[in-house]
């Protein structure tokens, strides 16, 4: 992989070619592989491997290639670099790239939405939003930029359950564009669409079929729940910013992230490497507070709660609540109550759940709820059943109703029933295929209560669960997508198949 193969760009500049001249385009042709990365490879994670990401579905622009690549080699050099570097901003203006990062939105609520990006300069940029339906534009200010450092732009004023397109401008010039629809109210009845997957591995944030397919399902929101876009780097905070560098060069990336509102946590990758948790032997507290800091400044989730990454929000119909399973937990307690989510977010999580007051709840969990997979290997079984059944227990007990838990990290996608002693079962759907990348065996050794499986290199494809709060009964269907547009999964669940037995 030490050169690559010259012959093989030319014919791909020709193919490209040959398809614009024939009129095709991402809508109605698969974009095919041009470099095959591995996940060994991407765990690995150099420049040449990173760069072969970036062209793994076409060539990437020289201004973008020699960006990345000059950025790159400032994180190499210098530990303590960081996108406000003085020789990363001169890089970026010698390449014209006014944004090195985003727009991502995220926190999409009834009358708002955030906006992260991060520029170069402190050039002050102006966003149009336009109202699809009554034409009415709003237009936004932001002055006191810092270059390089991260800028969270609230749109506010905005009608709930609106379609809205938007535009960045930096002195008349525009940067991007992008569109999304505003949260209804809770007590609106309608549809509402969730897309969730994980396990991207940085390999699928460059895949431009799963993106166009997300696209065309036109999610309100989508929520990844781990190993997304950096790939075991310890403690290297350098190394971090570069992955995320990586991320916010991907044409794929871009067009998901400013057209979906993202909602993000992390597993054992995104936080230091494969099944690493807490405070791994050979690490700090100041290394998991670094850790956390280059998180926090890279994605655009709603406030935080305690000392880990987790949070949740109320969008629609549904509260989502997204657990941080890796740096919270206790490594010497391993087994014991409280290891896993740590006794402040376990208190945390059983508040929030008593106090929902919305329709449905969706949490999320980096590693499976369930232990029939890799027998519970690095997840709830092996290290925390007590506080497992202490949260069911409370949704049985408080009678919550219209809970569904979303897992990843096992590669493959999966759904399970997990039967409680009064009757009620408990729904769990996992869909870690983002990337496509292998993993343990589709099917449990015993598939009494699993509703489905598919090993992680069978299909690359994302979940969607749709909310129907105006049927006679609220409903939700799951479905489950791949990278071409088959639905391979579909499966609903009336409301009282999510409400505990008395």
């Amino acid at each position: 992989m030490k050169n690559i193969n010259v012959f093989n760009r030319y014919c791909l500049v020709f193919t490209i070619l040959f398809i614009s001249c024939k009129g095709y385009s991402q809508k109605n042709t698969v974009v095919p592989v041009q470099h095959k990365v591995t996940l060994k490879e991407a765990h690995k994670g150099d420049l040449e491997i990173d760069t072969l990401l970036l062209d793994s579905y076409g060539l990437l622009p020289e201004n973008i290639r020699q960006f990345y690549m000059e950025s790159r080699a400032v994180f190499l050099e210098n530990t303590e670099a960081n996108f406000a570097d003085a020789k990363i901003l001169e890089s970026a203006k010698k390449h014209n790239l006014a944004l090195i990062g985003g727009p991502i939105l995220g926190n999409l609520q009834e009358e708002e939405v955030t906006v992260w990006l991060r520029k170069y300069s402190e050039t002050p940029i102006t966003i149009k939003v336009l109202n699809i339906k009554d034409k009415r534009e709003h237009i936004y200010f932001k002055n006191n930029i810092t270059p390089g450092v991260e800028q969270r732009i609230v749109l506010d004023g905005l009608t709930a359950n609106s379609e809205y397109k938007y535009q960045i401008y930096e002195n008349e010039i525009k940067l991007a564009e992008g569109g999304f629809k505003t949260a209804p109210t809770t007590k609106e009845k309608g549809l509402f669409k969730v897309a969730f997957g994980s396990d991207f591995h940085k390999v699928g944030l460059h895949n431009p079929n799963l993106v166009t397919q997300i696209l065309k399902r036109n999610p309100q929101v989508m929520l990844l729940i781990g190993d997304i876009a950096v790939d075991d780097r310890e403690n290297k905070i350098n190394l971090h910013r570069s992955d995320y560098l990586l991320r916010d060069m991907s044409k794929p990336w871009r067009d998901l992230s400013a057209n979906v509102p993202l909602y993000t946590a992390w597993d054992d990758h995104d936080y230091f490497n494969n099944d690493l948790s807490g405070i791994p032997d050979k690490f700090t507290s100041d290394d998991v507070e670094a850790v956390r800091a280059v998180w926090y400044q890279n994605w655009n989730n709603p406030e935080y709660k305690g000392e880990g990454i987790y949070f949740s929000t109320v969008i629609g119909p549904v509260e989502v609540i997204m657990l941080d399973t890796r740096s919270c937990r206790t490594v010497e307690a391993r087994g014991e109550y409280g290891s896993y989510l740590g006794i402040e977010q376990q208190n945390w999580l059983k508040e929030t759940l008593k106090n929902s007051i919305a329709p449905f709840k969706i949490i999320s969990s980096g590693t499976m709820w369930s232990d029939a997979i890799s027998n519970g290997k690095d997840s709830w079984g092996t290290w925390d059943t007590a506080a497992r059944e202490e949260i069911f227990n409370l949704i049985e007990r408080e009678n919550i109703k219209g809970v569904l838990f979303i897992s990843g990290d096992r590669h493959g996608t999966r759904a399970f029933n997990i039967p409680r002693p009064s009757g009620y079962i408990i729904h769990e759907f996992e869909a870690g295929t983002l990337g496509g990348v292998p993993g343990p065996k589709a099917m449990a050794k015993d598939t009494t209560n699993q509703i489905f499986g598919y090993g992680g290199t069978e299909i690359i494809a994302f979940g969607e669960f749709l909310f129907n709060t105006k049927a006679k009964e609220p409903q939700v269907t799951f479905r489950l997508i791949d990278e071409h547009g088959k639905i391979v999964e579909k499966h609903t669940l009336l409301y009282n198949q999510l409400t505990p037995r008395k």
